[in-house]
């Protein structure tokens, strides 16, 4: 009997191609988590020559500011997190009326003439955490969505669930979400 002392040989020519494929195959069909954001729709560029800047009076300015100790400070009184969305909530929809009892102790300057001119300006200190940042675009989105919810069962008599496109583009046109984001700046403490 005659053993043969060759070992058998696997051809790897083609393992290149085959580890290419399955890895174009497992990025293709893997679900890769992605970050959420914020659903914010940015200004447009002002036109060259054309003067865009709009003077927006006080009374529809709220002033919030989150500073380096993660404290929330509307307009210079430090508020909780717990209050931030009903002073929202009243600050857009009281229509200039300075009748409020949820207010007393804090500034007479807590009402906008109408919720179409209200204007939120949200500034933060550079030692701000995120996790406060999130709480408070949190508070003042939850503010609109309850303003809107209550335009639609109060003015359209329908649940906002239930809206046409032309019924949404007239509830976001009644309380348009205005936030301004000024420029992150070391604010005094």
């Amino acid at each position: 009997m005659r053993l043969s002392r060759q070992h058998p040989e696997v051809n790897a020519g083609s393992m290149a191609d085959i580890a290419f494929l399955l890895l174009i195959f497992f990025l293709v069909t893997a679900t890769i988590s992605s970050d959420e954001g914020f659903n914010r729709k940015l200004p447009e560029d002002c036109p060259p020559g054309i003067n865009c800047e709009t003077v927006i009076p006080e009374r529809n300015i709220l002033r919030i500011t989150i500073n380096n100790k993660d404290e929330i400070m509307v307009e210079n009184e430090i508020v909780s997190i717990e209050a931030l969305k009903d002073l929202t909530k009243l600050f857009v929809d009281n229509n200039g009326d300075n009748t409020c009892e949820y207010c007393k102790g804090t500034q007479a300057k807590m009402f906008s003439d109408n919720p179409t001119k209200a204007v939120i300006s949200l500034q933060t200190h550079a030692n701000t955490t995120y996790n406060r940042f999130i709480e408070v675009q949190n508070e003042l989105t939850a503010a609109y969505y309850e303003l809107r919810n209550d335009y639609c069962t109060n003015v359209l008599n329908k649940s906002s669930k239930n809206l046409t496109a032309e019924e949404v583009i007239k509830v976001k046109e009644a309380y348009p979400f205005i936030v301004s984001e000024a420029e992150t700046k070391h604010l005094a403490l």
